[in-house]
């Protein structure tokens, strides 16, 4: 429900429709390519204000509002930007967000609340992310924002993951004011925000920023701790608490199965990202050592984590980067805006285009990629034509590096150390429902991508939340 649909109903939609379009300001190429800072240059008052005032207001449910995973009520907020009431703009996203300003960075808007936006149709969108971003960027320096709690619980509740999932949970159940201990496999919090995603599309300042907010509220971390390896979900049980929440994702890559797979110079997207963009005290131990990338890389798959990694090889010094993708870039998966920046960068791209083989040198190390060129052919059950060889065509590449961004699998771990977990499709944890997710093990809940398979933060975080509701649902009926 909107917060002011009475003032809503005075505006001039005709005339805010016609105003002139600005779009996001982000630096130049040339510049961002040299560091891993932030590519958008944030919005001040004054253009957060004139972009606000975009805004035509549409009828509640605004579309804008059903097309996002946490159904803010984006149009009042865009109304309390308009009139400087930034306090009251981030209100509106904490009422329904656990991580509002991280969302308002990484969400693909243009899928979602601003591809929903029905100026689309003869003009361009209200640029709903950098605003959310804003207010709650004006909220952490001038008036921050504190988790305030319902009551006192005697419950303890052990959260498994710190990414998403976890830290929306955890945040929804401090509010609820039980206790809360997140175990995290990494030596720090933020799972995929901060292990996955780069500096330069997520500050892992606001990461830590955001964690800090459930510090100052009482949650607990141990870090460095790899649930059905270090203690298990029965152990957890045995040392007092009263539900498990599971929100591990999904972070083992998808193998190629191919030759050479195996040979030094070819990196998985997550080894590769974590050792290229970690800051050193935050890296697991087997991970200090930086990429190895020479001048020539490559990285195969289309995805997001695909841009994330032509971008990131750029920025370590790689002077040729190409992208190797089996379909052509109508079926790439990933946002459109990533891929046009990481080609503004310098990045290169060739489609219809299948690796089959690695190829080492003589030291050893990798130094070419034999690849097949494709066609489309008939579409799969998805509706996305699949590619077919075409046969005699086979060509190699010189490379120095490759980077495998081919997608993600869950890890079977805890369904095999955890009696009576119920899981499916090589480990993802089987819930009741989408609105409860309880697991099969009383107590047990799970949520984000180890249930959904890969997603977006927003859904993880989504799901997060949901589920926190449904374990303080069933601590209070304990």
């Amino acid at each position: 429900m909107q917060a002011v649909p009475g003032e809503f109903l005075e505006i001039d939609r005709k005339n805010r429709a016609n105003q002139p379009f600005n779009d996001l300001t982000l630096r130049p190429a040339s510049e961002r390519v040299c560091d891993f800072e932030d590519v958008v240059i944030e919005f001040d008052e004054t253009r957060a204000k004139v972009e606000a005032a975009r805004c035509i207001h549409c009828p509640d449910p605004a579309p804008c509002m059903v097309a996002c995973p946490t159904h803010n009520d984006i149009p009042s907020a865009m109304w309390l930007i308009e009139r400087g009431d930034y306090k009251g703009a981030s209100a509106i996203y904490h009422q329904t967000s656990s991580l509002p300003e991280i969302c308002g960075r990484v969400c693909p808007h243009e899928q979602l609340c601003q591809g929903s936006c029905v100026l689309n149709k003869d003009h361009e969108p209200v640029l709903t992310g950098q605003l959310e971003v804003f207010a709650l960027e004006w909220e952490r320096e001038n008036n921050p924002y504190k988790v305030t709690k319902e009551k006192t619980s005697k419950h303890k509740v052990a959260v498994v993951g710190a990414g998403p999932a976890g830290m929306a949970c955890a945040h929804v159940l401090l509010q609820k004011g039980h206790e809360v201990t997140v175990f995290e496999s990494k030596p720090a919090p933020g799972g995929l925000m901060v292990y996955g995603i780069p500096n330069f599309k997520l500050p892992k300042t606001a990461v830590f920023e955001k964690w800090q907010d459930l510090l100052d509220a009482g949650v607990k971390f141990q870090g460095n701790t790899y649930i059905g390896r270090d203690k298990t979900v029965d152990g957890l049980f045995a040392e007092g608490y009263s539900a498990v929440f599971l929100g591990v994702g999904t972070g083992i890559d998808a193998k190629m199965e191919i030759p050479g797979e195996d040979l030094p110079g070819v990196y998985e997207a997550t080894d590769f990202l974590i050792r290229g963009n970690v800051e050193d005290h935050n890296l697991p131990a087997d991970k200090k050592e930086k990429p190895l990338l020479g001048n020539k890389v490559a990285v195969i798959g289309g995805g997001d984590t695909a841009s994330d990694c032509l971008r990131t090889a750029l920025r370590l010094g790689s002077e040729e980067v190409i992208c190797l993708y089996r379909r052509t870039e109508n079926e790439m998966p990933g946002g459109k805006k990533d891929r046009q920046m990481a080609k503004d960068e310098g990045a290169q791209y060739r489609f219809l285009t299948q690796p089959v083989q690695f190829l080492a040198g003589e030291d050893g190390r990798l130094a070419a990629v034999e690849c097949i060129e494709m066609k489309l052919g008939e579409p799969d059950a998805k509706g996305r034509r699949k590619p077919v060889p075409v046969e005699g065509s086979n060509f190699s590449i010189a490379i120095d590096s490759a980077i495998k961004a081919l997608g993600y699998w869950p890890d079977p771990i805890l369904g095999k150390t955890t009696p009576n977990l119920d899981v499916h499709d090589w480990g993802l944890i089987t819930v009741s429902d989408r609105q409860s997710f309880k697991t099969t093990r009383p107590g047990v809940f799970a949520g984000g991508d180890d249930v959904t398979g890969p997603d977006l933060v927003v859904t993880a975080m989504v799901a997060g939340r949901k589920a926190a509701l449904a374990i303080n649902n069933y601590l209070d009926n304990l």
